[in-house]
């Protein structure tokens, strides 16, 4: 039976590796409750939708000035100027931008709409073992679109993951388990103050929610990024191996080590980044991390691999 959910959705990524076995299909749905400061993609923390500007791009032509029929555009010294109050997310800028210079970030899509696309893969997945992973953003932030997701790619015995904070109401996770083979957790900092300090959130549900999922027999992969100067410090590292050693012995962890790829996004959608001159770490230190890891007992992977 058709189900009428609609979510947004800003971005399907093909032919993905890392995230979960073989050769999958990423879903990357809108909206984070975390405000990560090293956060790679800024277009996942707002719900709805938004827009992009392309300075590269830009002929100066102001025909996007033109069209906006609610004078959410001008001209300024540095390009255009986007008034977010003004602005509906209509998307007639976009349209009417013959260099794509302006972009909307993020469809609204059914269920059906996205099982549709995820299908064209199928091939793909039957003979490596791959499947869909619904990412965000935080996926769990459009629980309802996400649980029909996960429900109608069961139905269709795809394999499937997902990414997540952990961050959600432990009711939601528990009703999404039966439909996700594999849990990929985000852990980022085992110091509270230090989460709140950089997420904008405690880690007490994070935490809480992951003993819960254990003790449910989930199939869970820890992620952790590795942020320069923020969480690659050997105490916290101490820490998560007492955290998991009691809870999930011997788990596979995933490091991911910080990368500037996402800056350039958040100058095409007029936000600010707090870490501009951050640098991603060594390769040492990558493996100095790993080391201690596995000598705690743990499979340790680096970049998803």
């Amino acid at each position: 039976m058709e189900t009428k959910k609609k979510g947004t959705v800003f971005e399907i990524e093909r032919f993905a590796i890392n995230d979960g076995p073989g050769i999958r299909t990423l879903v990357f749905l809108k909206g984070c409750p975390l405000a990560c400061t090293w956060c790679s993609n800024p277009e996942s923390q707002v719900g709805g939708p938004q827009i992009m500007w392309w300075k590269t791009r830009c002929l100066g032509c102001l025909r996007c000035v033109e069209v906006c029929p609610h004078a959410a555009i001008a001209a300024g010294p540095g390009g255009i100027v986007i008034d977010k109050e003004r602005c509906t997310y209509c998307g007639l800028c976009a349209q009417g931008c013959n260099a794509e210079a302006l972009t909307m970030v993020g469809k609204v899509m059914s269920v059906e709409d996205v099982m549709r696309e995820i299908s064209k893969d199928e091939g793909f997945y039957e003979n490596s073992g791959g499947g869909v992973t619904f990412s965000g953003g935080e996926a769990f932030a459009q629980y309802p679109f996400l649980l029909e997701l996960c429900k109608t790619a069961k139905k269709r015995r795809y394999h499937t993951c997902i990414e997540t904070t952990g961050y959600t109401d432990w009711e939601k996770l528990k009703a999404t388990a039966e439909y996700i083979d594999i849990f990929l957790y985000d852990l980022k900092c085992m110091d509270d103050e230090v989460h709140k300090k950089v997420t904008g959130v405690s880690n007490t549900l994070i935490l809480e929610n992951y003993i819960r999922l254990k003790k449910t027999n989930a199939n869970i992969i820890v992620r952790v990024p590795v942020i320069p100067g923020i969480n690659d410090d050997d105490e916290n590292f101490r820490k998560m191996a007492t955290f998991l050693a009691k809870h999930s012995p011997g788990c596979r962890i995933d490091l991911l080590p910080y990368h500037r790829l996402g800056i350039s996004k958040y100058e095409r959608l007029r936000m600010g980044y707090e870490l501009p001159d951050l640098e991603p770490p060594p390769e040492k230190r990558m493996d100095e991390i790993k080391a201690f890891l596995e000598k705690e007992g743990f499979a340790v992977g680096i970049g998803g691999k």
